[in-house]
């Protein structure tokens, strides 16, 4: 009897023990999350807002899916005297890591286009990288930094129906009455790259009526699914925003998450994914 209750009284010991432990981790789990959460709220008080969009694009969509709670990709925009500037980026990781170069990112390109007063893409992608690497690589550090973002910039003239633009990785389309112009990027990052003095490329596209441009990340075609797990990949990117480029723009934003979420199908979703369609 004395042994049980012995064995009675120890295992109430450890029971209270592993409750209060497990009160305490559920605690520290929700004040994560609730971190999480209010960061993912400066995020997106960062991007580009609709009201701002909606002022200058006159008819668009945008799919955002981050992979975590925060992203390390991100959209953002801003009107200026020569042009509605926007972009679409990608950066080094994702989730918490993600969003705070993606935050750094926004900060940068504000800093070029609102204080410093460039304009033409190339030399807003030029002056943002150096300020990135300077900001990751301070005088002293003994480690180089490489962390950074591929981007597509884009600055539109609708009075002369004109798109200028530098990207950093990654490309992207113009679908016109269902043909695709392609876009070649830089093969190099806004960040630290295999040859820093190189210079973003300047690019000049004239528009049509009707014309749209489709800028993304690359998560959409490298995630896996389908019937046998392979990556969604570019082409088949491209031709199912070809199918739809005659729908409204919510169609083909519907047509892109559904098409996503089929293709995903049980898996992990694998990277953040944005993508946007800008009408002319």
């Amino acid at each position: 009897s004395v042994f049980l209750f012995k064995s009675l009284r120890e295992n109430k010991k450890a029971n209270a023990i592993i409750t209060q432990q497990k009160l305490e981790v559920e605690e520290s789990r929700k004040e994560l999350l609730d971190s999480i959460n209010y960061a993912r709220r400066i995020q997106y008080a960062l991007l580009a807002s609709n009201k701002l969009l909606d002022t200058y694009l006159k008819d668009y969509f945008v799919y955002f899916q981050p992979k975590s709670v925060v992203s390390g990709d991100f959209y953002w925009a801003c009107n200026t005297p020569e042009g509605f500037i926007y972009i679409t980026a990608d950066c080094t990781g994702h989730g918490v890591p993600g969003a705070f170069m993606s935050l750094l990112n926004i900060s940068k390109l504000n800093q070029a286009i609102n204080e410093n007063k460039i304009y033409r893409p190339d030399l807003i992608l030029n002056n943002v990288r150096n300020e990135i690497v300077n900001a990751l690589n301070p005088e002293g550090s003994t480690e180089v930094s490489r962390d950074g973002m591929d981007a597509v910039l884009c600055k539109l003239d609708y009075k002369n129906l004109k798109l200028q633009y530098a990207s950093a990785n990654n490309t992207f389309y113009i679908v016109r009455n269902k043909e695709v112009i392609y876009c070649k990027p830089d093969k190099m990052p806004v960040g630290v790259g295999q040859d820093n003095s190189a210079e973003f490329t300047f690019n000049e596209i004239q528009l049509g009526k009707g014309d749209i441009i489709y800028t993304f990340s690359d998560g959409f075609a490298d995630q896996f699914g389908g019937p046998k797990g392979k990556k969604f990949k570019y082409k088949q990117l491209c031709e199912l925003l070809v199918s739809v480029s005659h729908e409204p723009m919510e169609t083909q934003k519907a047509v892109l998450e559904n098409s996503f979420k089929k293709w995903q199908g049980n898996l992990e979703q694998i990277d953040d994914v944005c993508v946007l369609g800008v009408r002319v």
